[in-house]
């Protein structure tokens, strides 16, 4: 037998036992040098542990208890829209994702639903997200201090059970509604609103920023408050008072641009929480966190989950909202492949302390 006839042979053995091998070996070839990480910044976040598991059977994140519901995965689509048509297509993509994967939602301002059912249906997903999934509906903190002045606070109730949702959002906003040509002025401390709320109104509350994050005396005085959990909105992702900005007078945001460089980043502000935590001791009454703003992939998500020592979720809004705007499956492939990468993730990776 020739050397060729052998290696004919060889060939043909070799497909049948791995029928791809000859065009993976080929694409081995062709892109090894692109696939090159010398030059590039490893992650050092990090001990890669290759050795300790086999690789993730689909769906085997553990479950957990989070704000009073199961979770099937540590992830929170953090509030983002509602009140237009696109926003209904948006909304209802992800809830029926949440439903899918077993995450949590927060709704974009509620506002529009204090006084009118006209965009309800925007904003309606409980029968999209089932039952069983977290549902939070969400206004800001103008608009609370406002139905407290005029002693309209039943309102929130109403709106609340108009949706079927768990609880309320309390967005806090001050550099947003300073920068936002429309923007509204608050009287009082957010904190003293907060607390009556808190005071007056028996549903779960949530209190978060929107983009800036928030520094350590505020983090302090949130989690000394029987909430139900405090959302990060770290400096990092979308930025509302840096969108409001460019949305205003040119002259002004020449002016105020630096205020778009203010604020905590997620890590930072896990951190602070740490320190709080051992600080405050039993004074602590809210222990539980959604870490937002920059969270960009499922790894900055499970880090940063992990470095704080309490209970938490990640959120995210604009990666979201890039895939929902359209047909379900785009979004849904993209969901399916975080979920894959966090399972990933807790196999093979432990978080430097």
């Amino acid at each position: 037998m020739t050397f060729t006839t052998k290696a004919a042979t060889l060939d043909q053995q070799s497909s049948k036992e791995d029928p791809t091998a000859s065009s993976r070996k080929r694409d081995h070839i062709e892109l090894a040098f692109q696939s090159q990480v010398a030059g590039s910044t490893l992650d050092q976040r990090f001990y890669y542990e290759p050795l300790l598991s086999g690789h993730p059977a689909p769906q085997s994140l553990k479950r957990f208890l989070f704000l009073g519901k199961t979770m099937r995965a540590p992830v929170w689509v953090s509030s983002m829209t509602g009140g237009t048509e696109l926003a209904r297509t948006i909304n209802h993509n992800l809830a029926r994702a949440c439903r899918e994967f077993g995450m949590g939602m927060g709704l974009g301002s509620c506002r529009s639903l204090l006084y009118s059912d006209e965009t309800l249906p925007d904003f309606d997903v409980r029968d999209t997200i089932g039952e069983k999934q977290l549902l939070f509906a969400n206004l800001g903190i103008a608009q609370v201090e406002e139905l407290i002045e005029e002693g309209e606070m039943p309102r929130i109730k109403e709106m609340l059970d108009k949706l079927r949702a768990d609880g309320l959002i309390i967005h806090v906003n001050p550099l947003q509604e300073w920068l936002q040509p429309e923007g509204d002025r608050f009287k009082h401390a957010p904190v003293d609103t907060i607390k009556h709320v808190l005071d007056r109104v028996d549903v779960p509350v949530i209190v978060k920023e929107v983009g800036q994050g928030m520094g350590r005396e505020s983090l302090r005085a949130l989690m000394q408050l029987p909430l139900a959990a405090i959302d990060f909105a770290a400096n990092g992702g979308t930025n509302f008072a840096r969108l409001e900005m460019l949305r205003g007078d040119k002259n002004k945001a020449a002016i105020y641009e630096q205020l778009a460089l203010v604020g905590h980043s997620a890590e930072e502000m896990a951190v602070m929480a740490n320190q709080l935590l051992e600080e405050l001791g039993d004074a602590v009454q809210c222990r539980q966190f959604i870490i937002s703003g920059g969270v960009k992939t499922f790894l900055d998500g499970y880090y940063l989950i992990n470095r704080l020592e309490a209970p938490a979720v990640y959120g995210q809004a604009s990666s979201f909202l890039k895939h929902a705007r359209g047909e379900y499956e785009s979004l849904q492939q993209y969901v399916a492949a975080q979920i894959e990468g966090l399972e990933l993730a807790n196999a093979f990776l432990t978080v430097k302390s």
